[in-house]
This record gives C-alpha cells, structure tokens and sequence, in this order.
C-alpha cells in the first residue's frame, strides 16, 4: 500500500494523523478485551510482578484496559490480562480461606 502524503495540506495531514491514533487505540482495545474475555469473573488468576514472587488472587471487575485482581489477602492489583494466567486448580484446594474480604467505599 503506497499513499502519497506530500500533496495533503496541513489540515488533511492532522486530521490523518488523528485517524490514525484513533484507529490504533481501538485496535489495541480489541486485543486487550479479547485477552480479558479468556477470564471470567470470579475466577482464580496468578501473575508476576517484576521482581516479586507470583500473585495469586480472585479476578473481581473487568476494567476498560485492565482487570482488578483481589488477592487472598485483601491486596488489590489492577493488572493487564496480558499478564494474567489461570490459577492451578491445586491452590484453589490448598488455600484455608476462600472469602475475600472487599473494602467498602
């Protein structure tokens, strides 16, 4: 595809620019909803932030680009699905307390 900018004005040239942004925000959208649709609500995730020790937790809210993970001790992460994994199943039967406590507002 060859498209030839040099006779826009400068006008056409913000507005293409603009496009452009807007088009690659949604793009972007659709790859993080489509990774955040892989999770349900309820569901027992893990992650690991860099340079700490894997985080399990419950995933609560879906966010517009993240999600918010409750981990079991109340801590609260908001978290790119991107990052997120399923929980093995064998920490959901080894944990003593399967109630999160959530703040209320």
């Amino acid at each position: 595809m060859n498209i030839d900018i040099s006779k826009l004005s400068e006008a056409e040239l913000i507005d293409l620019d603009n496009r452009i942004v807007e088009r690659l925000r949604f793009l972007r959208q659709m790859r993080s909803h489509e990774q955040m649709i892989q999770f349900s609500i309820g569901e027992r995730v893990t992650f690991q932030p860099e340079g700490q020790p894997p985080v399990v937790g419950m995933l609560t809210r879906y966010n517009r680009k993240t999600v918010t993970v409750i981990t079991d001790d109340g801590q609260h992460w908001n978290v790119s699905p991107r990052f997120l994994r399923k929980a093995v199943s064998e920490s959901v039967t080894n944990t003593k307390n399967n109630v999160v406590r959530l703040k209320k507002d």
